[in-house]
């Protein structure tokens, strides 16, 4: 039932709940209390402890409105030993008249150390006259919005509560092995937790009531995901089964053997392909694992099947490195490899529409999926980093071919709760080891002040025949303002290390200046490259064994460990040097801690993980899917496999049960799963 319709309420208070996804008596019954307030006693104020919502109760001997040097209202209650003072940034008349000298209140609220003593700002207030009684139970306080009251939500909930119980969709020898009790038991107990509850376990969420809950959320996430992976598998692809003879040709011309992990992740995908339903696949690894070779090798199976691959990065320089170093592998083997960017104008951009239509395998940006861009044949899409495109970009790459198959890869290595929560709908293919002769990256910190000691560092490493990039700053606010910083960065390198050679990469030169600087950085011509941050991933140099990365507290992880990948890619030593400015917030150092610490892109992602929560980590992939309100991946870690085996026990025997449940916690937010 709408929720307008439960609460005989619509209109304004219907657009209100509407902002916090409340539409039916399900949203409400599972809008659970941000945290329980203990209301059903009065402590001295001279005994509350600071940073603990307690209730105090008190007779207002004072109240004052102040003008400067923003307007307040100030007042002062007065208990049986000590006085507190009650501070409010914002008011209205009506609260003037409640806070008159001689009023008792009961205020609930943190007391923090003030101006003028112990304060709360903002507390929760009610009048008492008499012998007004203590409530029974914990008091819930709500997520809620601008204009809905916590006394308007507690109102429609308790309505809702009021109705029939939700039907339960658990099983229950499940439910007794794991000592959770029912939906309609957690309900009530969040809402309303009856008298000499723990009210540390409700914080905590460790309640066998917070657990319940949590599982079916878990719950409902995998089986909207399993729902869309079994849709696909019910779609018709093309059979890319090949014949393994380009392939065999591929791997034969190469200088070194595949490892043992690309053997493996090759055969996975092959077995994909082959299938007569689109292959859902992420293909992760760390930086310099070999990805770009396995998706050659699927590109392969594709064309020697006679259909053709579209190679799809997020941006042009990466885009550009994957079609140089794909013709170079391809080309020499018979197969015609085809660049499109956005950045190409007329003729060549008709030339490169013209290509995408009959070439083997094409490479390019987010031009892909422009209109006019169609493909004769397309059976596989390879997308790479793909957390960088949206659903609707990678849907649009796929619409360009009838159910073909996709690839995509990603250098920043999924965490396993991770993995089995927002990633149950693919497949995953892992590349867990490096190439042989592979030497860890050193990685250094270093205090802004020491700038002096790491140009010198970087002289020295020149000369020992070595070469280096100096990454500039990190300026989300401005591309502009990171293109001076680059800029200006150059000019003093230059004057600092007149000896050296110095190159200029920044997203504002054009697709064949960056070309020739990145040419020239590879043959060696350039000493010293000073980049913005579109070196990030891709770039290939062996020779250069040092990056030196300004600001880099203003780096995330996954970025600063991209960054990091780009030395170490040949056999000498190699260093990174993280430049950073004090003072730090504790969460930059946290993260240069981490990075300092550890090299395994894996345990990199894990503890950034733990640093940003999964709404942050995965980025715009998960557009379409609902973020978890109430399971934290690390705390309940343990629910992620339980909630996956249980998703595949329903849909096996309990198929209407799955459906209830699907619906009762996701609603209408199911969309673009399966992309």
């Amino acid at each position: 039932m709408p929720v307008e319709k439960a609460s005989g309420k619509a209109g304004s208070l219907a657009e209100k709940l509407a902002r916090l996804g409340l539409s039916r008596r399900e949203d409400l019954l599972l809008h659970f209390p941000l945290r329980h307030e203990d209301e059903t006693r009065i402590t001295p104020i001279t005994q509350a402890p600071q940073g603990s919502a307690v209730q105090v109760e008190g007779e207002v001997v004072e109240c004052v409105a102040h003008g400067k040097p923003r307007r307040q209202l100030v007042a002062q209650i007065r208990d049986a030993g000590g006085v507190l003072v009650l501070r409010f940034l914002h008011f209205h008349k009506g609260l003037e008249n409640m806070l008159q000298t001689g009023t008792r209140l009961r205020c609930t609220g943190e007391i923090r150390e003030g101006y003028f003593g112990a304060e709360m700002v903002h507390p929760r207030l009610r009048v008492v006259s008499g012998e007004t009684p203590l409530p029974c139970a914990l008091t819930p306080v709500y997520p809620s919005t601008a204009g809905l009251s916590q006394a308007a939500l507690v109102r429609l909930i308790t309505q809702a509560r009021n109705g029939a119980p939700l039907a339960e969709t658990l099983p229950a020898d499940f439910l007794a092995r794991l000592k959770l009790p029912g939906i309609w038991e957690a309900i009530h107990t969040l809402h309303a937790p009856p008298p000499g509850i723990s009210l540390e376990a409700l914080a905590a969420r460790t309640h066998p009531a917070w657990r319940r809950i949590k599982l079916d959320e878990l719950l409902a996430q995998q089986l909207s995901l399993r729902e869309a992976y079994r849709a696909r598998r019910a779609t018709g692809a093309p059979v890319l089964a090949g014949t393994g003879e380009l392939q065999g040709r591929f791997t034969a011309g190469l200088p070194f053997a595949l490892t043992a992990a690309q053997e493996r992740a090759a055969a996975e995908i092959d077995a994909d392909l082959a299938r007569p339903h689109p292959m859902q696949r992420l293909l992760q690894g760390d930086v310099g694992a070999g990805k770009t070779l396995v998706a050659a090798l699927a590109a392969c199976r594709a064309i020697e099947s006679g259909w053709q691959a579209a190679f799809m990065a997020p941006t042009e320089i990466l885009a550009e490195q994957h079609f140089l170093k794909l013709a170079g592998w391809l080309e020499p083997l018979g197969v015609r490899v085809a660049w499109l960017s956005g950045s190409m104008k007329g003729k060549a951009r008709l030339t490169g529409r013209e290509a995408a239509h009959t070439a083997g395998l094409v490479v390019g940006t987010h031009a892909l999926i422009q209109e006019g861009v169609d493909f004769g044949r397309l059976g596989l899409i390879i997308i790479d980093e793909q957390h960088r495109f949206g659903v609707a970009q990678r849907l649009a790459l796929r619409q360009k071919g009838q159910a073909p198959h996709q690839l995509m890869m990603s250098a920043t290595p999924i965490p396993r709760t991770l993995a089995m929560s927002y990633y149950a709908d693919l497949d995953v293919s892992t590349l867990d080891e490096l190439p042989p002769g592979r030497v860890p990256v050193r990685t250094r910190l270093a205090r802004n002040e020491r700038r002096p000691e790491v140009v010198e560092y970087v002289r020295r490493r020149v000369r020992e025949g070595r070469q280096a990039y100096w990454v500039c700053p990190l300026i989300e606010e401005s591309e502009t303002l990171q293109l001076e910083t680059a800029l200006n960065t150059h000019a003093r390198l230059a004057e600092a290390l007149p000896e050296l050679r110095l190159g200029l990469l920044h997203g504002r030169l054009k697709s064949a200046e960056k070309q020739a600087v990145m040419t020239d950085f590879a043959q060696g011509q350039i000493d010293l490259l000073v980049a913005t941050t579109v070196v990030e991933v891709g770039v290939d140099v062996p020779n250069a064994s040092l990056m030196v990365i300004e600001h880099a507290e203003r780096f995330g992880l996954s970025q600063l460990h991209q960054l990091r990948g780009r030395v170490g890619r040949g056999t000498a030593e190699s260093s990174c040097v993280l430049l950073y400015a004090e003072p730090l917030s504790g969460t930059a150092r946290a993260r240069l801690r981490i990075i300092y610490e550890h090299n395994d892109g894996f345990e990199i992602a894990r503890q950034d993980l733990a640093l940003r929560g999964p709404g942050e980590f995965i980025g715009s992939r998960q557009s379409g899917i609902p973020l978890l309100r109430y399971a934290d991946l690390e705390r309940d870690a343990d629910l992620v496999p339980l909630a996956r085996s249980l998703a595949e026990t329903l849909l096996a025997h309990a198929p209407e049960a799955a459906k209830e449940h699907r619906i009762r916690w996701l609603g209408k937010r199911e969309e673009l799963l399966g992309t």
